[in-house]
């Protein structure tokens, strides 16, 4: 078993066991409450109308490399991305493996956030699409090669009836036939999720055998104003970046400074 499998076998138990502390028939009508009345901005335009493209990542934590910024703050860090430029933020929702919470989307907005935000999470079943809606996201991550098409393609609507924009991802040439199911965005992972090993090539490989009408994210291993550069002008209009500015003493400066150089 590698570390996906793992993290996924680890999440569906996860699952089981928050339906037993709060029904879905609760989640559901929570969620129904406050559809209309909260709606989140859309990733798909920030990136399309940004002149970077960077979504921003809140990682404290990840199963290869441990504690990155154990104390990192949700109150501080998510609002200092968005003042530093970033077109939208993402943060991670595992416990577990990356030291994440739904509870962070939710204090990233009150501390004012208003970016998009991706509910970065091992999405296997519908109760975390209503978990997402109702802290806040504005949009959730589905990984093909943890789920079979159909089930995508089930979550992915389920996604779109409540208001969120799906990140599909994907990493290897097997998984392409993923974008058959034309999510709002095609994610590539330049990280390998079973060995963790990251080649940011990867992208550039597979970014000409996505529909061309695909909006391209490049994920993972991105550390340079060259590498970013380039990756837009092979046709990627998203880029996710956590790593670099989570290891710096101030991961918002560290945007900023990225930025300023590109």
């Amino acid at each position: 078993m590698d570390i996906l499998d793992e993290i996924t076998a680890h999440k569906r138990l996860e699952i089981a066991a928050l339906k037993q502390r709060v029904p879905f028939s609760l989640l559901q009508k929570r969620v129904e409450d406050e559809l209309e009345s909260c709606p989140q901005p859309s990733m798909v335009q920030a990136l399309l109308s940004s002149d970077t493209g960077i979504i921003a990542e809140f990682k404290r934590k990840s199963p290869s490399k441990g504690w990155i910024k154990e104390a990192g703050d949700a109150t501080v860090i998510p609002l200092s991305y968005e003042r530093n430029g970033a077109a939208a933020v993402s943060i991670l929702a595992d416990s577990k493996y990356f030291g994440g919470s739904p509870d962070y989307i939710s204090k990233a907005r009150r501390s004012g956030v208003t970016l998009p935000i991706l509910y970065k999470e091992f999405v296997v079943d519908e109760y975390q699409l209503y978990t997402a809606r109702l802290c806040g996201a504005s949009a959730v991550l589905l990984i093909a090669s943890e789920l079979e098409k159909d089930e995508c393609r089930q979550l992915m609507h389920r996604a779109h009836e409540l208001g969120l924009e799906v990140l599909l991802e994907m990493h290897s040439e097997k998984e392409l036939e993923y974008a058959e199911l034309e999510p709002d965005m095609c994610g590539i992972n330049n990280r390998n999720l079973g060995t963790f090993v990251t080649d940011v090539a990867n992208s550039f490989r597979m970014a000409e055998k996505l529909p061309a009408a695909a909006l391209k994210v490049s994920e993972s291993g991105i550390s340079s104003p060259e590498t970013l550069t380039a990756l837009r002008q092979c046709g990627f209009r998203g880029f996710l970046i956590g790593e670099l500015f989570m290891k710096a003493e101030d991961p918002g400066l560290a945007l900023g400074q990225l930025i300023g150089r590109l």
